[in-house]
């Protein structure tokens, strides 16, 4: 499983992934700057799934076609430590979730799915 983390996604959760052996590329790092649409052809390109904070993600995908193979998994947590998208998403990875073709939303109290 190879992911994309958002520009907007905490550089504590990319480095907490990467220690635990996740293939993670951060936009921040390597792209910087670069678009909502342009991060998403990349997650397309390179079979990543995207990981972001930015709501704007799934109107990218079901209104404008935009849809990696590898999934979207959009964090909708108000408050929370920079590392703890990072513990939710592994902990997700040990239980064997699949984010394949589907837009994954996480909130406070629950997860919900959404195939494409």
């Amino acid at each position: 499983m190879k992911f994309l983390a958002d520009e907007n996604f905490a550089g504590a959760s990319v480095e907490w992934l990467r220690n635990k052996g996740v293939d993670v590329t951060w936009v921040a790092e390597d792209t910087p700057g670069i678009s909502d649409e342009q991060v998403m052809n990349q997650a397309i390109m390179e079979k990543r799934t995207v990981l972001t904070h930015d709501s704007d993600y799934g109107e990218l995908v079901f209104k404008y076609g935009f849809k990696p193979s590898g999934g979207l998994v959009y964090f909708r947590l108000n408050e929370f430590e920079p590392d703890e998208p990072a513990r939710i998403l592994f902990d997700l990875i040990e239980k064997g979730h699949v984010f394949t073709n589907r837009l994954t939303v996480i909130d406070q109290n629950s997860i919900r799915e959404r195939s494409y």
